[in-house]
């Protein structure tokens, strides 16, 4: 794969769910005496258990909704309040990484999520909008902290493979919250699974502290928030038309994938009659396509299609697979259902690495991070907006076939913005040959 571009961080992307590329900075010294194949073990354990974290009450979002006697619709506008604030978290992140150090700062973040979690295990209703503004404050600054860590560590041979397999975080999150969640909820209700990955948190904070003195040796106590530097990289999206092209397509591919990872379970469970541990299953399959693909597309993209090309198959095969799960009957073949899931989590789910590297590429020289962080703030934002909508229009509409096979509309919109600006490309190519 090429290498990926840095937030100032979804996923998996996510978030919504994305990854980064490595700061190009050369001030700071690289940590040669660091275990990069360590680093990029912690880096995306943390990264999974925060996924983990976000998507744990969505996994199990109709037990919740039947406990509390509210519409299971709700659980976008859940969503949406974790990455409102995730989006300010991730602006600041980076500069905090400097101050504190990538440990501490994933530190800070794994508590935050475990807090976030034990307020929504509370079933009140203005605590658990607080334990969301808690899980989106913990998971936002942690993709720029582990791409600090991992750009310091890593030798350069190994950065693509490094960053490759990091990326693969928020969907393997994604697949414990499938897998695990509705058996325990099962067990030990909906609070006691909530808190017990807030356990699992606390946990991973413990783990990570022998090693902060050695990784964030780098920190620099004295850096200062720069607050006026907060909307560069946003504007510098805004004045690059490749950028701006991109930008927009992640804002509606990432509305896609957000929906498809907080409704698939609730979508299975209403639609189809399928139990709550099945769904899980489900989606757990879904983000293991994830997994792979986003691996598999950006090998695709470097060796033949290319990063445009590449995001319109993507585009593509994300009209197709939300149609085809949309159609699905209730009495589908279990081997059926984990194809279109699959299908779906590959494009839905898998586009991130592509995209960052299609960013990177048309970054200006030396930006790509900037680039990054700016196109990730309408990422986030294509989160924000996508699952109350999704959530909206099932519920305007009484079905969540429905709003399952209007996923292909944003998807559509992206393929044709991707084909806009390929014609315009190849008609500038053109006008420069002749001159």
């Amino acid at each position: 794969m090429s290498k990926p571009a840095v937030p100032p961080e979804p996923p998996e992307a996510s978030a919504s769910p994305m990854s980064a590329a490595p700061p190009t900075s050369s001030s700071t010294p690289p940590l040669v005496d660091a275990n990069p194949w360590r680093s990029l073990v912690i880096t995306t354990t943390v990264q999974a258990m925060v996924s983990m974290a976000l998507l744990a009450l969505p996994a199990v979002a109709p037990a919740v909704a039947q406990a509390l006697g509210v519409s299971t619709t709700l659980v976008g506008l859940y969503v949406a309040v974790c990455y409102v604030a995730a989006m300010g978290a991730s602006l600041v992140g980076g500069t905090l990484v400097r101050r504190w150090g990538a440990i501490r700062v994933s530190q800070i973040g794994l508590l935050l999520c475990g807090l976030g979690m034990l307020l929504c295990a509370t079933a009140w209703w203005p605590a658990m909008v607080l334990g969301a503004l808690c899980v989106g404050a913990g998971y936002g600054p942690i993709t720029p902290a582990s791409s600090h860590l991992l750009a310091l560590t890593t030798p350069a041979h190994r950065l693509s493979l490094v960053f490759s397999i990091k990326q693969t975080g928020v969907p393997l999150g994604g697949m414990l919250a499938g897998a695990l969640m509705p058996g325990l909820t099962l067990w030990l209700g909906w609070q006691g699974a909530l808190a017990l990955v807030a356990l699992a948190c606390a946990g991973c904070v413990a783990l990570a502290q022998p090693l902060r003195a050695a990784l964030d040796a780098d920190r620099q106590p004295n850096q200062a928030l720069a607050w006026r530097a907060l909307l560069g990289p946003v504007m510098m999206v805004l004045r690059h038309p490749s950028l701006r092209i991109l930008a927009a397509c992640s804002f509606l591919f990432s509305s896609v994938q957000v929906s498809v990872t907080a409704y698939l379970v609730t979508y299975l469970n209403v639609a189809l009659s399928m139990t709550l541990l099945a769904a899980g299953v489900a989606l757990s399959v879904s983000q293991a396509a994830g997994v792979v693909g986003r691996i598999a597309w950006g090998a695709l993209a470097d060796r033949s299609l290319g990063p445009r090309r590449t995001l319109m198959l993507l585009a593509v095969l994300i009209v197709v697979g939300s149609l085809l799960l949309a159609a699905l009957p209730v009495a589908t073949s279990t081997a059926w259902l984990w194809t279109v899931v699959a299908l779906l989590g590959a494009s839905a789910i898998g586009w991130n690495g592509v995209y960052l590297a299609a960013v990177a590429r048309q970054a200006p020289p030396g930006q790509a991070g900037v680039a990054t962080g700016g196109t990730l703030m309408f990422t986030f934002l294509g989160v924000v907006c996508g699952s109350p909508a999704f959530g909206a229009l099932a519920a305007g509409s009484g079905s969540y076939r429905v709003a399952v096979g209007a996923l292909a509309v944003p998807a559509l919109l992206a393929l044709g913005l991707l084909i806009w600006r390929a014609v315009q490309a190849a008609r500038d190519a053109r006008l420069d040959a002749s001159k």
